[in-house]
């Protein structure tokens, strides 16, 4: 089993003490297995609570994808990259200003990246809306995890959905006001074989919208 950073147990039980988040697992079990947890993104506190919810055994294989372009630099590179042991994005690769070809190539060697991380054992937390929403519902989902699920098919998707984080962490302030908050885990999915991409898309983004009323 990989170590935890000290830090990350620190930052882990402050964050969940900050979020007083509830945990409820609706259809699977926190087990130690390779996943990808996909959840929906309303603050940057999302990655922090919902790896700090992972029992340590889990913890310690699962990695945070974050975009590069708010971690870099100074304390946040070194608290993602060397405590949480994220793997970075470029958000740039989705954006309109990009050139088509260059935009495919930065896609696939952000689909290898994220296929590098997930190694033969190890876990992912990602956000296929790509940027955060405002907390009233699940924004529809980039392209990204169904090249992700489609390269490892064998890996149970599962779907993680946070509320409240947006109101602890709204966007454009630096500290957070203590509230209590959910987190829900839902049952795991798979890619089907002959999936088309829209068609897996707006199953698993359905699968992540469900469990908002599941976990009432």
């Amino acid at each position: 089993m990989s170590d935890i950073h000290p830090l990350a147990i620190l930052i882990a039980a402050c964050a969940r003490g900050i979020s007083g988040v509830q945990v409820t697992w609706v259809g699977c079990r926190p087990e130690e297995q390779q996943r990808i947890y996909f959840a929906n993104h309303t603050s940057h506190l999302d990655f922090v609570v919902l790896w700090s919810a992972l029992p340590p055994g889990v913890r310690s294989r699962t990695h945070p994808v974050a975009a590069r372009d708010y971690w870099q630099g100074g304390v946040r590179a070194y608290l993602a990259k060397a405590v949480f042991r994220a793997v970075f994005v470029d958000r740039a690769a989705h954006s309109e200003q990009t050139g088509k070809e260059s935009s495919f190539a930065a896609a696939h060697k952000v689909i290898d990246d994220l296929s590098a991380a997930l190694g033969e054992s190890d876990s992912l937390i990602i956000f296929p809306e790509g940027t955060r929403g405002s907390g009233e519902g699940v924004g529809p989902f980039r392209s990204g995890i169904y090249h992700l699920a489609r390269k490892h098919p064998e890996v149970d998707l599962v779907p993680a959905y946070l509320e409240n984080l947006s109101r602890i962490l709204p966007k454009g302030e630096l500290l957070p006001v203590p509230l209590l908050s959910r987190l829900t885990f839902g049952e795991p999915m798979r890619i089907h074989p002959a999936e088309a991409k829209e068609d897996f898309l707006a199953r698993a983004r359905t699968a992540l919208e469900s469990l908002r009323r599941k976990g009432q």
